[in-house]
């Protein structure tokens, strides 16, 4: 039987497919939340990072590239950040989602898998997860607040 992929090929498209789909996961919960970068926006940096490293080989090299990527990234990043009248900031979270899949595609293309798996999976978590926590934290905050105004 002929492959009629030849195994490197077979081992860097599986790197862009792992890459693609960790960020479009990640980005599919922004999108779901309606955040301005969503589920294409991620998959695309993930695997544009993934292509990246898999472009270079060598430490030094790769040094370079994630320094590029990353740098590039933090363009993505501030387009998505924004402040209201009021100086409220809105959008780090986003940006930081979009980092993080640049992260997870330099790591896929350097052939990490399971850091990458992991990578996803606790940061979905902490998409997921996060915002109820902070809320629960900051009502237990502001019971404590006021219950010490009524004391005081």
């Amino acid at each position: 039987m002929t492959n009629w992929l030849p195994a490197d090929y077979a081992d860097q498209l599986l790197r862009m497919v792992f890459a693609l789909l960790g960020g479009a996961a990640i980005g599919l919960n922004r999108f779901l939340r309606h955040k301005s970068a969503g589920m294409r926006t991620h998959a695309l940096v993930a695997m544009g990072a993934a292509i990246a490293a898999l472009l270079f080989t060598g430490e030094e090299a790769i040094s370079r590239v994630a320094q590029g990527v990353l740098t590039g990234v933090g363009f993505i990043g501030a387009g998505v950040i924004m402040r209201d009248g009021e100086s409220h900031v809105q959008g780090l979270t986003t940006a930081a989602s979009v980092w993080i899949c640049a992260i997870l595609g330099l790591v896929c293309g350097v052939g990490d898998l399971f850091v990458v798996g992991a990578g996803v999976l606790l940061t979905l978590v902490t998409l997921i997860v996060g915002r109820p926590i902070e809320r629960f934290l900051a009502r237990l905050a502001h019971d404590r607040a006021a219950a010490n105004d009524k004391s005081g």
